[in-house]
C-alpha cells in the first residue's frame, strides 16, 4: 500500500498523540479500535466532537467549560453558600466535584504565576474574583492551589490581594502531598484536604 494511501491516517494519529496521556503508540491503538468499531463508536465520537467544539465555552462568571454562558454551579442558588474554592484550571474544578465535599461555588484562575514562563499577575482572573466576593457576599475564599512551588506563590500573592475584603482565607490542609495535583489525587485525599482546611496566612 502506497504511503499516500496512509496520509489521513497518519494524520488522525499524529494529532491524537498530541492529546495528554497519549503517545504514538497509544494514539495508534486508539486510532486502529476506532476504526474497528465505526458505527458504535468512530461515527458517535465524530459527531460528538464537532457538536461539543460548537457550543462549549467559558462561564462567564467562574471559568469552567459549559455549554451555557453560566455553569449549572454558578446558575445554583444552592450553591451560594458564601464559599468559593479558588482552582488553578477547569480539571482542578471537576477533581473538587468528583470528591462531592464542597457545596460551594468555584473560580477558575487559568494557571499559576510562572516568572520562568513569563506569567504574571494580570494573566490571572483576579478582577472578576474581586468582583464576585462583593457581588455573591462571600465570606471564605478556599485557595485549593495545586501543592507546587508557583501554585504556592500564587496563593500568598491572592491572600495578599484579597487581605483588604475581611473574608476568611483558607487553603487545603493534610493529604495533599507537596508537588501534587489535584486531578491525579484520589477523592478521598481530596475529601480529607477539603475538610481539615487551614487559615491561610496573609
Amino acid at each position: 500500500m502506497a504511503t499516500d494511501d496512509l496520509s489521513d491516517l497518519n494524520a488522525l494519529i499524529e494529532m491524537m498523540a498530541k492529546l495528554p496521556g497519549l503517545g504514538p503508540r497509544s494514539a495508534r491503538r486508539a486510532v486502529l479500535h476506532l476504526i474497528k468499531k465505526r458505527d458504535t463508536q468512530m461515527q458517535p465520537l465524530s459527531r460528538m466532537l464537532t457538536h461539543v467544539a460548537e457550543t462549549a465555552r467559558a462561564c462567564l462568571n467562574c471559568g469552567n467549560i459549559s455549554t451555557l454562558e453560566v455553569c449549572s454551579i454558578c446558575a445554583s442558588e444552592k450553591r451560594a453558600n458564601g464559599q468559593i474554592c479558588v482552582v488553578e484550571e477547569v480539571s482542578d474544578l471537576w477533581a473538587m466535584e468528583r470528591s462531592g465535599m464542597f457545596g460551594g461555588r468555584y473560580h477558575v484562575l487559568g494557571g499559576t504565576l510562572s516568572p520562568l514562563d513569563d506569567i504574571g499577575p494580570e494573566a490571572l482572573r483576579m478582577p472578576r474574583l474581586k468582583d464576585r466576593i462583593t457581588s455573591e457576599a462571600v465570606q471564605e475564599v478556599i485557595l485549593a492551589l495545586n501543592a507546587t512551588v508557583d501554585g504556592q506563590t500564587t496563593a500568598h500573592y491572592i491572600a495578599g490581594e484579597l487581605a483588604h475584603t475581611g473574608v476568611a482565607m483558607t487553603t487545603l490542609a493534610q493529604g495533599v502531598p507537596i508537588g501534587g495535583e489535584l486531578d491525579y489525587l484520589d477523592d478521598g485525599t481530596i475529601s480529607a484536604a477539603l475538610s481539615a482546611r487551614k487559615e491561610m496566612p496573609r
